[in-house]
């Protein structure tokens, strides 16, 4: 028997994937079931990082919330995004990727059964953080319609109780590629002011949004900028997954508190990743718009190869999602057979929320170039006879 904290933490389905693709050898493969791109990072962070190598600076546990010169170049970058100023040294902390940002901060907040409120579906990562810190998820739908994904405004309203701690919003929304417009943000606003919860917001791919959709940061929302926590990489946007450098930016009296739990979980960041942060963050040529021009591209492919079966269009970030509940499979079925019989791995949203997201397939088009997304919709046809 796993320990209590662990027993609503399920497996991921990702890595399973991924080794299950890893073992074939096979070069064939199309690899939908991982967050990775193929597209390189700025070439200055590159060689910013190669020079932290012989840096003896950068092989050091100090200073433990980050090398200052990054702290002010995320807080410059949070500043142009959300219009809120912020003191580096009070406000900004650098954490071991998005993800550890995200769980510190949770620790920081959550009494055990305070609430959580997410999107549904949402990444099952989020939501074991959320347990893992001793929080209750709460589950509010995005609706699948032609255009995309909407928020339930309703539902939310309905979410508030005497519980109701934090609203963890990530967006665009993974793994749906939902964008929340204006109306949504003001809705969620309310809901924290009301319910007097913080929002920690996920930035993780906020600029990867596509079709010219307009960005907003909530923080600049009326009354926001006192209750919103935000946690950013550059894991995505500037496709450097493997630096694990990230941030959290909040109001001062909470980032003592998520400060001490920082460097009581992993003590410090990378000190040879975040130079090549920092140059990332500040250099003219970061390659987020050709990037996401691309991304764009090959979800554009993606909805073409299926556009006569029920997948859901994405307004931003790196997959989208397909219901294949509506073409008679489950998804562990459908993903085993698309892996043994389409050559293509992507995973079961099994987990990822509610026992509704079971019903939906993912399909991670960052990694893949056009010329290998076409073609999708005949592995399909060979995997499911469609």
């Amino acid at each position: 028997m796993p320990v209590s904290r662990l027993q609503f933490v399920p497996p991921i389905g990702v890595d399973r994937l991924g080794n299950a693709a890893d073992a074939a050898h096979d070069p064939e493969i199309l690899r939908l079931e991982n967050m990775d791109t193929d597209l390189r990072p700025p070439q200055a962070a590159i060689l910013a990082t190669q020079q932290a190598v012989e840096s003896d600076a950068a092989n050091s546990y100090l200073p433990f919330m980050g090398q200052q010169s990054l702290r002010e170049a995320v807080t410059r970058h949070v500043q142009r995004l959300s219009g809120i100023e912020y003191d580096w040294n009070s406000q900004c902390i650098i954490t071991a990727g998005g993800l550890n940002g995200i769980l510190n901060t949770l620790l920081a907040l959550l009494e055990p059964g305070d609430e959580v409120i997410l999107n549904d579906p949402i990444y099952v990562g989020l939501l074991n953080r959320v347990r893992l810190a001793g929080g209750i998820p709460k589950f509010v739908p995005l609706i699948p319609g032609p255009q995309g994904w909407t928020l339930d405004r309703e539902a939310l309203k309905s979410m508030v109780s005497s519980r109701t701690r934090v609203v963890l919003m990530v967006n665009p929304s993974f793994p749906t590629g939902a964008l929340l417009t204006r109306e949504d943000w003001d809705a969620i606003a309310d809901l924290c002011r009301s319910a007097n919860a913080w929002l920690l917001y996920d930035a993780a791919i906020e600029r990867i949004v596509f079709d010219r959709l307009p960005y907003l940061h909530p923080a600049s929302l009326e009354g926001m900028a006192d209750r919103t926590i935000t946690v950013g990489t550059v894991t995505k946007e500037q496709r450097m997954i493997g630096w694990r450098v990230g941030w959290v930016l909040g109001p001062k009296p909470i980032m003592t508190d998520i400060a001490l739990v920082n460097i009581s979980n992993v003590v410090c960041q990378v000190g040879i990743a975040m130079p090549g942060a920092e140059a990332a963050l500040t250099t003219k040529d970061d390659g987020v718009t050709a990037a996401v021009a691309e991304w764009q591209a090959r979800r554009d492919v993606v909805l073409e190869e299926l556009k006569d079966l029920p997948v859901i269009r994405p307004s931003g970030g790196w997959c989208l999602l397909m219901d294949v509940s509506k073409v008679g499979l489950d998804s562990e079925t459908a993903s085993r057979q698309l892996l043994e019989k389409g050559k293509v791995a992507a995973t079961p949203m099994k987990n990822w929320g509610s026992e509704r997201a079971s019903a939906y397939l993912r399909l991670v088009y960052s990694n893949e170039p056009v010329s290998r997304l076409r073609g999708l919709r005949e592995r399909l046809r060979q995997a499911w006879n469609l």
